[in-house]
């Protein structure tokens, strides 16, 4: 007997569910406590004032208030300087 099946089988087909990343709640948008902000993989955005960090890397909000977006010069451990997004919770 064949171990292959017939028509109708494949061995395709297999993906994983949609992660649904990228920015929740932009620039100026109201947030609430615990509402999320970003979902993203790894730290591309940081977390700044009334704002922090899940497991996953998700950002949330502590306070209510306005989210503001802004970019910095942060300073690596070699002294070297780089730009960031930070998102904050005004």
């Amino acid at each position: 007997m064949a171990h292959t099946k017939a028509i109708g089988s494949t061995q395709l087909g297999r993906d994983s569910q949609p992660k649904y990343r990228g920015v929740k709640l932009y620039d100026g948008e109201v947030a609430k406590p615990g509402s999320i902000i970003v979902r993203q993989m790894g730290n591309k955005i940081l977390a700044g004032k009334g704002v922090r960090t899940g497991s996953d890397y998700t950002l949330y909000a502590v306070n209510s208030g306005k989210v503001k977006f802004q970019t910095i010069r942060k300073k690596n451990f070699d002294g070297s300087r780089r730009l960031a997004k930070v998102v904050n919770v005004i």
